[in-house]
């Protein structure tokens, strides 16, 4: 009979915690892809590079809010159980509210994991092929940024002008400013009139009467061409495509610290995260994925105090928004923790151990305060 009504709560709960997840995950999607449609308007990705990005930063999406929903559901059902007076059943039928709390943290115990794989296995994998799929792909939406009158520099190493674009798609009077990596050297290209076509999602510039003028090596050089062929493929986005420390492994991240840890003048040349001047950086990312979800067991505790009270009680609405108040300043505490986790070993050893001071603290004034 117990076990019947444990696992009713748990399935309540799960339920509102996953339909509360699902939506708040798309409403933030759904946002987080209008700002992306800079890809489109700015960058010149396509609309299928646009949507892959997109839908591999959902994972990441979801590792952020679900702290917060798995303790806004705890802490909901628990209201409405007391408000329905479905607690009492629990109470009634032997149940102690000390045994109440150890299920529900058991409970937490599955979500802890599920963060834990999420942030260290999940996110990284998709960040990762996210920023692949950008570096891979080409601008392959680059009619839309043509426009009259300006200069266009939304790729890298070419700059593009347009004097006129007429409505069969004609352009008038272009020039092309090509750059190496070399900045001694550079190409520029004028034409007076020119047309923009696509083809096998690659675009190219068919140009008319035009000159190049070419400098290299301090010497300037031009020649005329009636028509020319001028690829557009070959240039790259300027949109961030090189790694970030988030897109790392975690065992990379590891290996990074232990390297530091045995030799702090370890500096992986071939290795731009694995520096000196970046480590602290990955003993944060590495921090958040592997510790930081470990405060998960203490806000369902905080949520475990809202049984010590009854509605019928005067201060109960008050104590309410306490209880709710405390976890999200938890929820902060967490996050914010994050950036200090690298200061210094000192600092980092007590953010380590502090979701378990916290956690038990709560624990034995939960068992002393217990009713």
């Amino acid at each position: 009979m117990k076990k019947l009504i444990f696992r009713k709560f748990l399935l309540d709960t799960t339920n509102f915690f996953l339909l509360s997840l699902i939506s708040l995950s798309i409403i933030v999607w759904v946002m987080q892809a209008v700002n992306f449609l800079d890809f489109i308007t700015e960058d010149g990705h396509g609309i299928k590079v646009y949507l892959y990005y997109t839908l591999l930063n959902l994972p990441k999406i979801i590792s952020r809010i679900l702290p917060t929903i798995f303790f806004i559901s705890l802490f909901y059902m628990i209201i409405k159980y007391e408000s329905n007076n479905e607690l009492i059943i629990y109470w009634t039928n032997g149940i102690k509210k000390n045994q109440f709390m150890h299920n529900i943290v058991i409970f937490s115990i599955f979500f802890l994991l599920i963060q834990i794989i999420l942030t260290s296995l999940v996110v990284p994998t998709s960040q990762n092929a996210a920023r692949s799929h950008i570096r891979s792909s080409n601008i392959d939406f680059f009619p839309s940024l043509i426009k009259e009158r300006q200069f266009i520099d939304v790729v890298d190493k070419l700059t593009i002008f347009i004097d006129e674009r007429k409505a069969n798609g004609e352009l008038k009077n272009i020039f092309l400013k090509e750059e190496t990596s070399d900045k001694e050297e550079n190409q520029i290209v004028i034409a007076k009139k020119g047309n923009l076509i696509t083809k096998d999602f690659k675009s190219y510039l068919i140009l008319y009467d035009g000159v190049f003028i070419k400098k290299q090596n301090k010497k300037i050089t031009n020649f005329e061409f009636n028509k020319t062929k001028f690829d557009l493929t070959k240039f790259a986005t300027k949109t961030t495509t090189h790694p970030k420390i988030q897109e790392l492994s975690t065992n990379q991240l590891i290996r990074c610290i232990k390297s530091f840890m045995e030799d702090p003048e370890h500096d992986n040349k071939k290795d731009i995260f694995c520096k000196k001047s970046t480590v602290k950086y990955s003993k944060q990312e590495l921090y958040k994925r592997l510790f930081t979800p470990f405060y998960i067991p203490v806000i369902s505790l905080i949520a475990c105090f809202l049984i010590l009270r009854n509605k019928d009680d005067y201060n109960y609405n008050f104590f309410k928004i306490f209880i709710f108040i405390t976890a999200i300043i938890v929820i902060i505490i967490s996050e914010i923790s994050t950036r200090y986790s690298s200061q210094s070993d000192e600092l980092t050893i007590i953010l380590l151990i502090l979701p378990f001071l916290i956690f038990f603290n709560n624990y034995f004034i939960f068992l002393k305060r217990k009713t």
